[in-house]
Parts: structure tokens; sequence; C-alpha cells
């Protein structure tokens, strides 16, 4: 006899197996390299994408992607919708994008309405800088109760109010003074 205890294999059910097999790898996405449009390229129509785009050059339509770079030689006649435009080149349209840097070469004719706006010197725009508005976050506690206005004395302004509906400021300075000789005004005097 042995004095060694008996070891009896048995097989752990399926809910109890804590062997886990190793992760896959997530596949790695090469960077995408971004599209070019040469100089000695003109396209006549609009772009839509999910890459970058690099334009050197010429493009009569609205572009848009999620990252804008035009080039010196780069010139676009139509509005840009991206996450990031940088411009050395010409836009002539309005641009709208979180990040806009205008770089001193650049030529820009239209609105930009950006949240971060970057210009060098010797850098050219026309236009109006819109800063994007956010939305503000809806209140939680309910508003108070608003007068409404046919019940709310004097909310409107003079300049809006009908001429006969309140009496101006002369015509109630007026009938504020006394008289000197003691008579209230309109009254007659005994």
């Amino acid at each position: 006899m042995s004095a060694e205890p008996s070891v009896v294999n048995t097989p752990a059910p399926a809910a109890m197996n804590t062997t886990l097999a190793a992760p896959a790898p997530a596949p790695r996405k090469a960077p995408k390299t971004a599209s070019l449009i040469a100089d000695d390229i003109t396209i006549e129509g609009n772009i839509i994408g999910d890459g970058e785009l690099h334009v050197d050059g010429v493009i009569r339509g609205d572009v848009r992607v999620p990252r804008l770079s035009v080039g010196e030689t780069g010139h676009i006649e139509g509005s840009v919708q991206a996450e990031a435009v940088e411009t050395r080149g010409r836009i002539v349209g309005a641009i709208v994008a979180k990040q806009v840097k205008l770089m001193g070469t650049c030529y820009v004719d239209g609105d930009i309405t950006h949240e971060q706006l970057t210009m060098e010197t010797g850098a050219f725009f026309q236009g109006r800088s819109l800063k994007f508005q956010r939305q503000p976050a809806p209140a939680a506690a309910p508003a108070p109760a608003v007068t409404p206005v046919a019940a709310a004395p004097s909310l409107v302004p003079a300049a809006a109010a009908p001429a006969q509906s309140a009496p101006t400021l002369a015509q109630q300075a007026a009938s504020a003074v006394t008289p000197v000789n003691g008579s209230a005004p309109g009254l007659a005097a005994h």
C-alpha cells in the first residue's frame, strides 16, 4: 500500500470553467492618407467624404469633410463644412468648422462660423466671424409663473407703446405741477 492519497481527475462543469481565452487583438487600422487634389486638377461639383482632404487644385462646389487643408495654390469656390480647416490658399464662401486656421498667405472671402479661429499676420479675411452658440442645458427646476403682458403695468417701452395708452413724461410732469396761483390744473379759478 502506498502512503500517497489518490487523486481523481474530474472535469469541471462548463459554468465553473475559469480558463479564459486571450482576447483577439483589435485589428489596427492603418492611418488614413489624406486625399489630394493636385494643382493641375479642377473639380466642378460638391465633395463629401469621411477622410482628410488636401487641396492644391480648384474646387467649384461645396466641400464637407472632417479635416480640410488648402495649399497655397488651392482654390475653393463654395461653402466649406469640417471639424478643422487650415488654409494657405483661397476660399470664396462660408466656412463652418470647430477649428479654423488662416495662414499668412490665405485669402478668405466669406463668413466663418467657428469655436476657435486663428489668423496669422498677412492673412486676408473679408466676412463675419461668428462664434458657435452652445445650447444651454435644459433647466430642471420649473420656470416661475409669468404675468401676462396685458395685466402687467408699463412693460412696453414708451417708444413701442401706442400714443394714447400712456402719458408722456412731459404730460406726467405737467399734471404734477401745482400752478403758482394755487389752483389745480383743469379747475376754473373762482
